[in-house]
């Protein structure tokens, strides 16, 4: 009944004037129907406002779910890898040189949605390990081109094994029929993930801060 009453009070302050049969409506386009669906449209208005907001506790929350899964997902698959002495950040950059053999930093790093500065690391570790090696390009003599070893194609080839494995048993927890529908919904969200962070204004480095200047030489260097 206050739910009606707090509803009547939004339907525009029609008036309405009775006889002893009926209610004779002042303005005749305002029908039953019509003042019903007013009433319908109050309601929801009313219901919709005392949902709890969308990062409250009791919602599932994107930021938090997104950690989650790929928190969980890295875990798994650094202990499961860990045999081959790599990492899930190196196995990305091998499979990346893999399938786009001979693209530059710059390149890889748009590629795994990184930064200039990650990748340099990940690519001079791996040098070190023998893993990949980096040629003069042939046209900028500021770039390098990246290549898998021998050793990368073979420790490659073995991590794939178990990513694909993972990634079989983890999609197991969704009914088949829905497997790809969710990979595609989850697509559109990275994509809009991205635009959001390509929408933003660029980070600046604090004044005095010599780290930051000392890394930002260096990407300029290694590209």
């Amino acid at each position: 009944m206050a739910l009606q009453g707090q509803c009547r009070k939004l339907c525009l302050g029609v008036k309405e004037y009775s006889t002893s049969r009926f209610q004779l409506q002042q303005d005749i386009t305002y029908t039953y129907n019509h003042k019903r669906q007013l009433l319908t449209m109050a309601a929801k208005r009313l219901i919709n406002s005392s949902r709890p907001a969308i990062d409250s506790p009791e919602r599932r929350r994107l930021p938090l779910l997104l950690r989650r899964a790929w928190y969980g997902l890295n875990q798994a698959f650094r202990r499961r890898i860990a045999h081959l002495a790599i990492t899930p950040d190196q196995f990305t950059v091998m499979r990346t040189l893999l399938e786009q053999e001979g693209i530059t930093q710059r390149e890889l790093a748009a590629a795994m949605s990184s930064d200039a500065n990650t990748v340099t690391s990940l690519i001079e570790r791996m040098e070190l390990a023998g893993l990949a090696q980096r040629r003069p390009h042939e046209k900028d003599g500021r770039a390098h081109r990246l290549r898998l070893t021998k050793d990368g194609r073979r420790r490659y080839a073995k991590a794939r094994a178990v990513a694909l494995s993972m990634q079989m048993e983890i999609l197991s927890a969704l009914p088949g029929k829905t497997q790809q529908t969710f990979l595609r919904q989850l697509d559109i969200v990275a994509e809009a993930c991205r635009l959001s962070a390509q929408r933003s204004p660029p980070r600046r480095s604090v004044k005095g801060n010599s780290s930051s200047g000392k890394n930002a030489d260096r990407t300029k260097i290694s590209r």
